[in-house]
């Protein structure tokens, strides 16, 4: 098959490990494969000699940005019409939102056999003003008529497009995000190495949050609930691992409120040097207010790490409440410090849980099976239109 993946932008982010990952197999199992993605720029890391590796021919589309502007969007639009001229791809697969939606467009005025977009995450949610929601709910409602299929990283993205009348259950197939399981499985040693390297004594609690810095994933909920964690566990050490252009507004408040000693901005770690800081952490944290499934509880399940997060997107099809995890309601702040407490108090079950969440990715989260039924879901679509 000639394949055409189109991507907004090539940052470090669950969408983009998706996407290059799909990339490198669909080269291995012998498909000629392109990538199309917008200018990489900001704080959150690339992904740029990742896809480079993958073996995908790649096209930086100059007019692709991610903020809403008509001008250069109507340009991109024309790009990806002369790119897929050019290439002739069989299957053109979008991601994110605005490749999305442009993609879709665009692959669908040049006829291209098969248009298939992934919904990695809601672009529409309750922290948006009412005219911003719309608009976005109307721009998929347009697109879904420009694609023949849709694939969602979990079931909770069906049933939001399904009640949004996008698009029904009938064009879903659902895929998990898949990882490679072995970059983060890790030793019996793992934690008493990375808290050595950090600096960080056995007894101490640790909490990370491994997330790009943006207001979304909670990091000033974890602030706002630190100082009661504190007079509970004395020496609590928070990390946050990722960078984004919320740094200056986090280093503010950290500064502010007295908690430098407690609190280490870790900056931007390579994907590949994750499994050497995330096993120090007693519970991995993510109190996000929209997320798709989230790859990162998977690496901190693999990296033995107990995982709490919001009851948000896709994110219960991982954290399984009482069973592999602890989920609180969005925006909960005091259920989040129960919910970290009883982790930090309780490490006998919470190493179970971790026990039983390793088997589950195992099971449903490998990129080997990700890639198998995305091909097998091209290879029918195909099939279908001929």
């Amino acid at each position: 098959m000639k394949i055409l993946h189109v991507i907004t932008r090539l940052i470090q982010g669950g969408a983009q490990q998706n996407t290059v990952l799909s990339c490198g197999a669909q080269v291995r199992a012998g498909h000629e494969v392109h990538l199309a993605y917008g200018p990489i720029y900001g704080p959150e890391g690339s992904l740029l000699e990742e896809a480079k590796a993958s073996g995908a021919v790649l096209h930086e589309v100059a007019s692709m940005v991610r903020a809403v502007n008509p001008w250069r969007d109507v340009g991109c639009y024309f790009s990806l019409r002369r790119l897929i001229r050019e290439v002739r791809p069989e299957v053109v697969h979008t991601h994110s939102s605005k490749a999305g939606v442009v993609g879709r467009a665009a692959g669908w005025a040049e006829n291209v056999p098969v248009v298939v977009h992934t919904v990695h995450g809601l672009p529409f949610h309750d922290r948006q003003s009412r005219l911003i929601y719309g608009v976005y709910v109307a721009l998929e409602k347009w697109a879904a008529r420009r694609c023949h299929h849709f694939i969602a990283i979990t079931g909770a993205m069906v049933e939001a497009f399904g009640e949004k009348g996008i698009a029904g259950a009938d064009r879903f197939t659902v895929i998990s995000s898949g990882v490679e399981l072995g970059r983060f499985e890790v030793g019996e040693d793992a934690r008493g190495v990375a808290r050595e390297r950090l600096g960080i004594g056995l007894g101490v609690p640790v909490v990370a949050l491994l997330a790009r810095l943006d207001a979304l994933k909670g990091h000033d909920d974890v602030l706002d609930i630190l100082p009661g964690l504190l007079k509970r566990y004395e020496g609590l050490v928070v990390l946050f691992i990722g960078d984004g252009w919320r740094r200056a507004h986090l280093e503010a408040r950290i500064k502010d409120e007295r908690l430098g000693e407690n609190v280490r901005l870790m900056g931007l770690i390579p994907h590949e040097q994750v499994r050497k800081v995330l096993p120090a952490a007693d519970v991995k944290v993510l109190p996000s207010y929209q997320e798709g499934q989230s790859r990162t509880l998977v690496e901190a399940l693999l990296c033995g790490c107990g995982v709490v997060a919001n009851d948000v997107g896709g994110i219960p099809s991982i954290c399984i409440d009482g069973e592999t995890g602890k989920l609180v309601a969005v925006g909960d702040q005091a259920a989040l410090a129960e919910a970290i407490g009883w982790m930090i108090e309780h490490p006998a079950e919470r190493s179970a849980m971790v026990e039983r969440g390793r088997v589950l990715v195992k099971e449903k989260f490998s990129a080997e099976s990700m890639t198998l039924e995305l091909e097998r879901l091209y290879e029918g679509l195909l099939l279908d239109r001929k």
